[in-house]
């Protein structure tokens, strides 16, 4: 078989697959190179995937245990399996990444498994897992090589007691006393999945607040349910060393801003700080491409690097690494390949954070606003005021619509409530249409139902909410 190909993806994840399949989907001949010996990468295999089985398995426990009594279910003497529930988790993983493969197969792209490099020119040499070595030729490469976790100084990760996201979903045991190092969305999930599970779990975050780049209200009011429901929160502190001592973890914390330190003591730490580009062994150099401050490899408004025919997608470039941030870039670099006008609108990528609340956003937040100098109107409609809510005794939280004062055009949504990551595809449509608050407000809604706290709050915006 020939090596020379019309692409090769070299990474199989979200950003990877997706660009290898929507290229053979287009006619292209390519090859996807991916290390781990599974596809799917870090968010189907270590990531997005498995947190979320074991969010919902450890959220389904929580409730049998401390809200089905209130509805008039009797769950005395609930427990759980803990190998029982990695046990879904992993179902989970192996069948999608099967699901990958048979797609890869459906639209006749090639993968194997290995390390690839850059061997200069349009050349990638690949390291097999099977020890042998193979150079292909490419039109076009597309690096999709993702994140890794970023080290912490003074906190060794060993994927036992000091653990990354990764260890965290692989816990033989669940831990008395669980540190979480960094108040992001990663830190924040599994740190509720144990919690529920019977954790004592504390967040230490180097910032005055939890979650940036939240909407600043939704952020408050997301750390004070997480709170009443037992996590405990250090803002403005960081930790600079974790060390084993009289068989626990001494953990050093100091104020953010310089002071006298003080000492936790844990069993597990995780440490989730946030990822960073991976590019380590591509061999950039040798296709003249350098990394900017940050570890990203900077591109064009078509994802094409400073190297002719070399392109670069999901967290390698600069915006969030969210798995579908990626996947929209791995269409829209597939398209362009292959002669189309690929495009993507970053002011209409939501993210959604998984605990329970769950927390969704897109778009502009107040303070973005703010500093833009952009005039502005506010509807919100609290879910204590919503029918479905108040039937599913799950009330906590609200929907927020920004938009424009003058023009009414919705310029961001932010929402903390019930099953709020299935309702922002609504307002990400919104914004991707550039549509109105009014047209949500006068678009009919199925009752009840949780999406019309949505609807009520865009009448909030135009000062006609119907509450209930």
């Amino acid at each position: 078989m020939s090596d020379l190909y019309d692409a090769v993806v070299i990474g199989g994840g979200p950003g990877g697959y997706n660009a290898a399949i929507r290229l053979g989907q287009l006619g292209k001949r390519t090859l996807c190179i991916e290390k781990r010996g599974k596809l799917g990468g870090t968010c189907l295999n270590i990531g997005c995937i498995p947190s979320k089985a074991l969010l919902r398995v450890s959220e389904l426990y929580d409730e049998s245990k401390n809200h089905f009594p209130a509805l008039g279910i009797k769950t005395n003497g609930v427990t759980f399996d803990l190998g029982q529930m990695m046990a879904h988790k992993d179902k989970t993983v192996d069948g999608l990444t099967k699901g990958v493969e048979f797609l890869f197969k459906k639209n006749k792209v090639e993968h194997v498994y290995g390390t690839g490099k850059f061997a200069g020119g349009n050349k990638v040499e690949i390291q097999q897992t099977d020890g042998t070595t193979r150079t292909v030729e490419a039109k076009a490469i597309i690096i999709a090589t993702g994140s890794e976790p970023t080290p912490l100084p003074g906190v060794t990760v060993n994927e036992k007691d000091v653990v990354s996201s990764t260890g965290a979903l692989t816990l033989a045991d669940v831990p008395k006393r669980l540190l979480v190092i960094g108040g992001g969305y990663i830190g924040l999930e599994m740190g509720s999945v144990w919690r529920r599970l019977g954790a004592q779990v504390t967040v230490v975050e180097f910032l005055d607040r939890i979650t940036p780049g939240l909407d600043g209200e939704v952020a408050k009011n997301f750390q004070r349910i997480l709170t009443k429901q037992g996590m405990t929160f250090k803002l403005s502190s960081k930790v600079v060393g974790v060390e084993r001592k009289n068989g626990a973890l001494q953990v050093a914390i100091e104020p953010a801003a310089g002071g006298a330190r003080e000492t936790i003591e844990t069993d597990i730490v995780l440490s989730s700080i946030g990822r960073r580009p991976y590019t380590e062994g591509l061999g950039l150099d040798k296709v003249g491409l350098k990394t900017d401050n940050k570890g990203r490899v900077p591109v064009d408004k078509h994802y094409a690097t400073a190297t002719p025919g070399i392109y670069a997608i999901g967290d390698v470039i600069e915006g969030p690494m969210l798995a579908h941030k990626a996947e929209d870039e791995a269409v829209a670099v597939a398209e362009i390949i292959s002669g189309q006008a690929g495009h993507v609108n970053y002011e209409a990528i939501p993210a959604v954070v998984y605990t329970a609340p769950e927390v969704a956003t897109v778009g502009k937040t107040e303070e973005e606003l703010k500093a833009q100098n952009i005039q502005y109107k506010i509807g919100k409609f609290p879910f204590t005021a919503n029918a479905r809510a108040r039937a599913n005794a799950s009330t906590e939280g609200f929907v927020k619509i920004l938009a424009d004062a003058k023009t009414d055009r919705v310029l961001g949504v932010h929402m903390i409530g019930p099953e709020v990551g299935n309702m922002i595809g609504e307002a990400s449509l919104a914004i991707e249409f550039q549509a109105a608050a009014e047209d949500i407000a006068r678009t009919s809604h199925a009752h009840p139902t949780l999406t019309e706290a949505l609807r009520q709050a865009a009448q909030g915006v135009g000062g006609w909410t119907m509450q209930m």
